[in-house]
């Protein structure tokens, strides 16, 4: 009887075994094997399991402490090769790791074009800048980035930011104690709704943040749209803020037929709605609406997050508080006695606060990764990237790395802060890094008061 049960044990691990083995090469015949000899050339890596590929382990390490577990697994089985074969978002894809890898990717647009995960394009839209073709891109965002992008379109926003921050602070010193990121996020996603909607925005400014909350747990999530999946709320959701966002169109563009006054601020949806090309086209319902619900995606997360944790890491490191404390006491001691509030000038002169920023955006890496696809059969490394395969650049590595960090005391902190080198240095990925063009300097503003308090 004990013989018996024990052959049967072995059976069965024998045939868990096979079917172990089957499983992880299932893979490797859809993708693989039909590639030929060109098989051999592909980088290291790991293909996963069928259908899921990688996600699981993806997913569940950015879920704990330490999300470059996920990438960690690559080098220790494989070594730095600084490229990598994977199975993410139901597509064979490579990761690139290495800042020259990441900028032949993003920058050689004979070679790779977008490759978003279907996923992503579905929540942001068509018409958002991840999936129309280059030169409607570039078109779009020519004719989008004067009103928001820099210094200059700041200024208009300007008395409007002092207001909310100094109003948030006091509220805050009355609540005892707080979730500091919960706060910031509503701070920053108030000022960005301000600016891309304008003051009409009040009355649906919270309905949005819960939608965009939704939205964003599912950009990148595994595409399934069943409920409970992260991806079937945020499709949702998306439904929800297009309604809201197709209700402002329609009440400004019936503003514009019956000539009623409506708001004389310049907000962002305004701007969508008049402009012009070279040619006197305008954009359509469906491109102001993917457009706005993109440029507040980028702003909704980055902002809240990323205030948090630059000041985070300023209370950490006392010495780096100082100095830029220092820096707002001598902006306020230079200020001409009749001038009141913030002016222009004065975020200008914010040099030490931009390297903090910089420096948290390096740290933080917000945007971990983006997507191109290869159009034809590319060489990276010595390593073969097929036709069709998606490439993921990796910025965190890049960003991460010692071999990318310049620790320069005189023309970067002074006093030893490390920041990463300017050629190294993906903050957002470029369809998203003229919103960052714009926030950047809102986040000057807002931490002149956070740090001077």
């Amino acid at each position: 009887m004990m013989e018996g049960s024990s052959k049967w044990l072995l059976y069965v691990a024998g045939a868990l075994l096979v079917l172990r083995f089957l499983l992880r090469n299932v893979n490797w015949l859809l993708y693989e094997y039909k590639l030929g000899g060109k098989q051999y050339f592909l980088p290291p890596g790991d293909m996963g399991w069928p259908l899921i590929g990688n996600m699981w382990s993806f997913l569940s390490a950015f879920k704990t402490n330490n999300p470059d577990s996920f990438m960690d697994s690559f080098y220790s089985r494989y070594g730095k090769t600084g490229i990598y074969k994977v199975l993410m978002f139901g597509k064979p894809s490579v990761i690139v790791t290495t800042a020259e890898a990441c900028k032949k990717v993003l920058t050689d647009d004979d070679k790779f074009t977008l490759g978003w995960p279907r996923s992503t394009v579905e929540l942001m839209g068509e018409k958002s800048f991840i999936s129309i073709p280059y030169e409607e891109h570039r078109r779009l965002r020519r004719l989008t980035s004067a009103s928001i992008n820099g210094y200059e379109a700041l200024s208009v926003y300007l008395k409007y930011i002092e207001q909310v921050v100094i109003t948030s602070l006091e509220k805050w010193t009355t609540m005892g104690d707080i979730e500091f990121l919960t706060q910031m996020r509503k701070l920053t996603f108030k000022i960005i709704i301000h600016i891309f909607l304008g003051a009409e925005s009040e009355s649906v400014m919270e309905a949005l943040e819960k939608e965009y909350t939704k939205l964003n747990l599912g950009v990148r999530a595994m595409r399934i749209n069943l409920p409970g999946f992260a991806f079937h709320k945020a499709f949702k959701a998306r439904k929800n803020l297009l309604a809201v966002f197709q209700s402002v169109v329609d009440k400004r563009r019936k503003e514009r037929r019956e000539n009623l006054p409506g708001k004389k601020a310049k907000d962002m949806m305004n701007a969508l709605i008049d402009v012009e090309d070279e040619n006197g086209r305008k954009l359509g319902d469906d491109d102001v609406i993917d457009i706005m619900l993109m440029y507040l995606n980028a702003g909704h997360e980055s902002s809240g997050h990323i205030t948090m944790w630059a000041t985070y890491f300023l209370q950490r490191h006392p010495e780096y508080f100082k100095k830029a404390k220092e820096e707002q006491e001598e902006i306020i001691r230079k200020r001409p006695p009749m001038q009141k509030g913030l002016s222009l000038e004065e975020v200008r002169k914010m040099e030490y606060l931009s390297k903090v920023i910089d420096e948290t955006l390096r740290i933080v890496t917000f945007s971990l990764m983006v997507f191109r696809e290869a159009k034809s059969d590319v060489n990276i490394n010595g390593y073969l990237i097929p036709k069709g395969w998606k490439v993921m650049a990796w910025f965190r590595s890049v960003h991460l790395d010692p071999r990318s960090i310049l620790i320069q005391r005189s023309l970067i902190l002074k006093d030893g802060m490390r920041c990463a080198r300017l050629e190294n240095f993906f903050p957002l990925e470029q369809e998203l890094d003229y919103v960052l063009g714009m926030i950047l300097p809102s986040w000057k503003s807002q931490f002149s008061f956070i740090i001077f308090c």
